[in-house]
């Protein structure tokens, strides 16, 4: 097993991060931060033409710790990531509607329920937390059929309201399902698709937390090495050297966790890949928001100012815990998986 990056991974890293800088600077990220949605299709377009829509988990995790690096607003772990797991053939931005109000993060026996019209069916429910609502073209939700077996549909026509976050670069929404009409996704084991789609989702918001948590200890250096007090930088003071280590070292274990769980998906056995998907999880739930705290204390009060951009990646950090679910949740499912 080859853990090093390949020289056309290299090449697609420098692409991305390039194209990125040029197309969705943090100039771009700060103006439509408060905005219900994302926009900007050039953007969308421009990773599409770079050929990023259709790899496997090991090279999208390279375009996903590029897109945390730049606090990207783009739909790309919610379409290509989610989606297109469900609906390998889906054009445009689509997202995935899995979870439901009062519900937490239990999927298996949603309460939305699907009725068939016809050849069609139609769809009457609630979805909550669903990644980039506003910006989707199509919709994979989960429901239940008249028998109370879990199915998968697609949809164009599901009512979407924006919902709120404190963090502006990753847009979320209520989708409304009212007679909504859809089209069932065959699938021979709708449970362990959507299974091994939320694992696939959800290393891909560790990817992107690894991105975003490199970048904010990287501000944290050299900001330490810059900002003078006692008449010397305080990157020489030893506390300030902890905080900087200990960043350092929780990034470097969330990377060795979320690219195991990439190659895990890619090319283990489907239990080793849930266990090791659930093992990234439940690190990154806890330790990123943790690296975006610590930053901050590096560059204490102008870290809390809007002027400077280290708060974007607090925030990005922060939601992961949403993103993924709680640290608890995942390894109580990890010592289930021990146990069997």
């Amino acid at each position: 097993m080859d853990f090093e990056f390949s020289e056309e991974q290299e090449m697609l890293r420098t692409s991305v991060r390039a194209f990125l800088d040029d197309k969705s600077p943090i100039s771009a990220v700060r103006a439509g931060y408060d905005a219900d949605s994302f926009d900007d299709r050039s953007v969308w377009d421009g990773l599409a033409d770079l050929g990023v829509l259709d790899l496997d988990m090991v090279d999208a995790a390279v375009v996903l710790e590029e897109l945390g690096r730049a606090v990207s607003p783009a739909p790309y772990a919610s379409s290509v990531v989610g989606a297109r797991s469900l609906l390998p053939d889906l054009a445009g931005i689509g997202t995935v509607a899995i979870y439901e109000p009062g519900a937490r993060y239990e999927w298996v026996r949603p309460q939305t329920r699907a009725t068939r019209d016809g050849e069609a069916w139609r769809l009457d429910g609630t979805k909550v937390h669903v990644p980039d609502a506003t910006a989707a073209d199509v919709f994979v939700v989960t429901a239940c059929n008249e028998d109370g077996e879990l199915r998968v549909f697609r949809t164009e026509a599901a009512a979407v309201e924006a919902s709120p976050s404190i963090d502006g670069s990753r847009k979320q929404g209520l989708v409304v399902l009212d007679g909504c009409p859809a089209h069932l996704v065959p699938s021979p084991d709708p449970h362990a698709a959507v299974a091994r789609m939320l694992d696939r989702l959800g290393v891909a918001y560790v990817v992107d937390g690894v991105g975003a948590a490199q970048r904010a200890l990287e501000l944290a250096v050299e900001y330490a090495k810059e900002r003078v007090q006692f008449d010397k930088p305080i990157g020489a003071f030893q506390a300030v050297q902890h905080l900087c280590a200990d960043m350092l070292r929780t990034v470097e274990l969330g990377r060795a966790a979320a690219y195991y769980a990439c190659w895990a998906l890619d090319d283990a056995s489907p239990e080793e890949a849930h266990r090791a998907a659930t093992l990234a999880r439940a690190f990154a739930a806890e330790a990123f928001p943790q690296v975006g705290g610590t930053a901050i204390q590096v560059f204490g009060g102008i870290g809390f100012t809007w002027e400077h951009d280290i708060h974007l990646y607090f925030k990005r950090l922060l939601t992961l815990s949403v993103a993924l679910g709680s640290a608890g949740d995942h390894l109580e499912e990890l010592a289930a998986i021990a146990i069997e």
